[in-house]
């Protein structure tokens, strides 16, 4: 039996120290090797230790482990038309209500199916590099009423620079709350139990504004207890915890894998309120499913769940905005926007004609394959 083998180090950055690195062909070593120096390979042991080693469908291994199906380079690095919306390196305003901070490139792992795959550990072009223009652009924007910190992973910067943000942001009388985009929960839970400073700075100024923490749990081996503990000290600390799931192939593709997550994640206190099409990102495609089985898969879970877990959203997060994958009759997809970049498309529904082999929408809303 191979699942009890555990690392000691710290993290796993290099191709070499996975377990059955060796067992690998010349040829398949060196696609990896490729793979990697395109997009680092990072993760932590805490997470590597999850991976079960006799099961070559793990669902962890597949989130974190490079493949050299990562080698396929169909499909866009900006499937979601985020340069066209960035007002200042590092912010994005496409929604009126919302303004968006990528805060940093690093993450605490590096996931094999992330959609900023062409700037997260690599580019910093892309990066806030001051946060007081990010608090001069909210302050003269006074539609906005949140914000978004993200990244990469958010809680890989400094508890200096958290508060700073949370510091200045509170300050903004028109925000009606702020939000920090992080994985540390699922990938690195001890970033959050262990530091008794940074949840005290989030518990002070929670007591000013809402603090909200949108995390990634994308299959029920991630809700170990390890990540509770991380999730009891948020909701000590008075944060409230949203998950956007992905659904993605191989790993939670599957009704009662994915009813399970989202019944476990109401169990501990999170409410999952987006469950994502994963986006025809170059080098990420082998991890989509139709629309046709999307829509199948989320159907057949919410027969398994209660209302609180049946309450998220199957989104598509598309250039002219969040769209909701509605249903599907025998004929038609049902489509309507969630949210929209344009007052043009508020509140539309559309549909379109089924094709079963259709996995995202084109910029005119016609159904494509990527």
């Amino acid at each position: 039996m191979t699942n009890n083998i555990k690392i000691s180090k710290n993290e796993i950055r290099k191709i070499e120290d996975v377990y059955d690195y060796d067992k690998l062909s010349d040829e398949e070593k060196e696609k990896l090797q490729e793979v990697i120096y395109r997009h680092p390979m990072r993760i932590p042991k805490y997470y590597y230790n999850l991976i079960d080693w006799d099961d070559k469908t793990d669902p962890i291994k597949r989130m974190a482990v490079p493949h050299i199906l990562e080698l396929d380079t169909s499909g866009d690095y900006d499937t979601s038309g985020e340069s066209t919306n960035t007002k200042l390196p590092g912010l994005q305003h496409k929604y009126s209500t919302t303004a968006l901070v990528l805060s940093t490139n690093v993450c605490f792992m590096y996931c094999r199916h992330c959609f900023r795959k062409r700037m997260v550990g690599y580019s910093r072009e892309e990066i806030m590099k001051r946060m007081e223009k990010t608090v001069e652009y909210v302050k003269k924007h006074k539609q906005i009423n949140n914000v978004l910190v993200t990244g990469g992973d958010a809680f890989t910067m400094s508890n200096k620079m958290i508060e700073n943000y949370l510091k200045n942001l509170s300050a903004i009388e028109h925000l009606d709350f702020i939000r920090f985009g992080t994985r540390s929960l699922v990938v690195k839970p001890e970033r959050v139990y262990k530091d008794h400073e940074l949840l005290k700075i989030l518990e002070k100024y929670n007591k000013q504004k809402e603090v909200i923490i949108v995390t990634q749990f994308n299959h029920p081996k991630e809700i170990t207890e390890e990540a509770r503990l991380a999730i009891n000290a948020l909701k000590e600390a008075g944060c409230t915890i949203r998950n956007q799931a992905v659904l993605l192939k191989g790993i939670n593709d599957e009704p009662n894998t994915l009813a399970l997550l989202l019944n476990k994640l109401t169990s501990v206190g999170i409410h999952p309120y987006y469950v994502f099409q994963c986006r025809p990102v170059k080098y990420v495609t082998h991890f989509q499913v139709s629309l046709s089985e999307g829509i199948e898969i989320i159907e057949e879970a919410k027969k398994k769940l209660n209302g609180i877990s049946k309450a998220f959203r199957y989104i598509m997060s598309h250039p002219r905005g969040k769209i909701e994958i509605f249903s599907k009759t025998d004929k038609h997809f049902i489509f309507k926007f969630h949210q929209n970049k344009d007052p043009e498309d508020a509140n539309k529904v559309f549909m379109r004609d089924i094709d079963n082999s259709a996995n995202w929408l084109s910029e005119d809303l016609e159904l494509i394959e990527k």
